[in-house]
C-alpha cells in the first residue's frame, strides 16, 4: 500500500483506500482505478468554442450575435456590440464568459451567443 493515495474525484475525500486494483472512497462510495486518476489529472484544459466554432482565450474580444434581454432589465443589449477583454470560467449553468459590457456592466454570457471578432 502506498503512503499518500489520489483524493476521490467525486467527493475529493482524502480517506481512499486500495481494494484490490481499485482505489474506493469511503464517504461516497465512489471507486476507480490509480490509471485514470493519473489520465484525468493531466486532461483538465477545457477548449470553450464561440457560435461559429472558433476557440476563444481570455483577454479575446467578441461581438454579440443575437439581441440579448438582461434578466430584470428593460435593458437590451443588441446585435453587434463588441466585448473586448473577456474572461473565460466556469459560471452559472452554460454561462462561461465573464465580461463588462459598455453601457451595461459587469455580466456572464453564453460562448454560443458571440463571435471572436
Amino acid at each position: 500500500m502506498t503512503d499518500t493515495l489520489a483524493l476521490c474525484p467525486v467527493c475529493s475525500s482524502p480517506y481512499a483506500y486500495e481494494m484490490g486494483a481499485l482505489l474506493v472512497c469511503p464517504e461516497c462510495g465512489n471507486e476507480w482505478s490509480p490509471e485514470a486518476a493519473e489520465d484525468a489529472a493531466g486532461t483538465d484544459a477545457r477548449v470553450i468554442k464561440d457560435a461559429v466554432g472558433n476557440v476563444l482565450a481570455d483577454g479575446d474580444t467578441v461581438t454579440v450575435i443575437k439581441d440579448l434581454k438582461i434578466k430584470g432589465s428593460s435593458t437590451v443589449i443588441k446585435v453587434g456590440t463588441k466585448v473586448r477583454g473577456i474572461r473565460l470560467m466556469d459560471g452559472v449553468g452554460d454561462h462561461d464568459i465573464d465580461c463588462k459590457v459598455d453601457g451595461v456592466g459587469p455580466m456572464q454570457l453564453k460562448s454560443s451567443v458571440v463571435k471572436k471578432a
